[in-house]
């Protein structure tokens, strides 16, 4: 590993631990002939399935570019960049759990779409609007009306089970 400063190739490993439930480590080096202090990541090389794209284009999969998309969305928005990391290593999972040699990109857009929802709602309409390439306002509006009813249904209290029905 060379050091992104000096570019010498001799260090040491100061300090080692997992992240992302185990599937990551992270080792902080030192150096030797600069004395400058980076971090690296190690993780096992990962077979993925090919994307297929709408247009019927294929490409592999790129977890920096989903990263860059998140980030895109989330830009400004109270999503740290732990949440981010986490919603890639759970479409990651799903990827390669579905054991498919080559998946459609909806199935990543959905998917995207569904965590988002969860993480902020801002950051959901952003990249909704991005990957649903909504062709006019009303489009979008139906979109967010989706959206306000989803939350009105989770902020209405269930009715109770009465004799009057």
């Amino acid at each position: 590993m060379r050091c992104p400063f000096c570019q010498d190739a001799e260090n040491k490993v100061i300090d080692s631990r997992e992240s992302h439930e185990g599937s990551v480590i992270r080792r902080r080096r030192e150096c030797l002939q600069c004395k400058r202090r980076f971090t690296t990541y190690e993780r096992v090389e990962e077979l993925y399935p090919l994307i297929v794209k709408k247009d019927g284009r294929r490409e592999t999969f790129d977890r920096d570019k989903l990263l860059a998309g998140l980030k895109k969305a989330c830009e400004k928005r109270p999503v740290s960049a732990d949440q981010l990391e986490e919603t890639v290593v759970a479409i990651e999972r799903l990827l390669q759990g579905m054991g498919e040699k080559e998946v459609p990109s909806s199935v990543i857009g959905e998917e995207v779409m569904r965590r988002l929802h969860g993480l902020d709602e801002v950051a959901y309409v952003r990249f909704a609007s991005v990957y649903r390439s909504f062709r006019d306002i009303s489009e979008f509006m139906e979109e967010l009306k989706d959206l306000l009813s989803d939350r009105t249904r989770e902020l209405k209290p269930p009715r109770p089970a009465g004799k009057d029905g």
